[in-house]
């Protein structure tokens, strides 16, 4: 682990290649898993806020699910919020194009210009996951290797893109430039 600020970020991070290839997987994270998405305290505040723009971006059932159950619930240990599932596993917020592949809803409504907000930095992140120590206030980023993203690690091969530099925007997004510039000058200096 490397520190930076408050933050551990693992080796894999700086040295991992990857890039999601939903060509390949069609989007399989949004649907496998046995938990939502996370999602943090203010998100969940915001996706409510937004929920009647986002909602025309899902399906009908997604919708109506929704509507019934609500669109969030707790973890396992009640200690974290996560995105509800269908009862295919998917996430709530999960659609299909024609060619099959998933996308998610409330990015669709943000890049059709309805909502600023992206989509929750937990799925922006991916596959970086983050934990949280409420304690000390440090963050660990680690990778969460899953056999679903082999499509992504032979894409990041190829292109020769480690996991920090695939996912640089929401990196910024979550920790600021500067966080960003320390983690990849880390990189830079494993290589050496």
């Amino acid at each position: 682990m490397i520190i930076i600020e408050d933050i551990l970020v693992s080796e894999d991070i700086l040295q991992k290649r990857f890039v999601c290839d939903l060509s390949t997987c069609k989007g399989d994270c949004c649907i496998e898993g046995d938990y939502g998405a996370p999602l943090l305290n203010d998100e969940v505040l915001l996706i409510n806020d937004l929920l009647e723009k986002i909602l025309p971006y899902i399906p009908e059932a997604s919708q109506a699910k929704i509507r019934d159950k609500g669109f969030y619930t707790n973890n396992e240990d009640n200690s974290n919020y996560e995105t509800e599932l269908m009862e295919d596993g998917a996430c709530v917020f999960m659609g299909r194009d024609e060619l099959g592949i998933t996308f998610c809803g409330i990015e669709r409504a943000h890049y059709e210009g309805e909502i600023e907000f992206k989509k929750p930095i937990s799925c922006h992140l991916y596959p970086i996951r983050v934990s949280r120590n409420k304690t000390t206030g440090f963050h660990a980023l680690n990778y969460d290797k899953w056999d679903i993203c082999s499509p992504a690690c032979d894409k990041g091969e190829k292109e020769k893109t480690e996991i920090y530099v695939f996912l640089k925007e929401a990196l910024i997004r979550a920790y600021g430039e500067e966080t960003y510039a320390a983690i990849a000058d880390a990189a830079k200096t494993l290589k050496e």
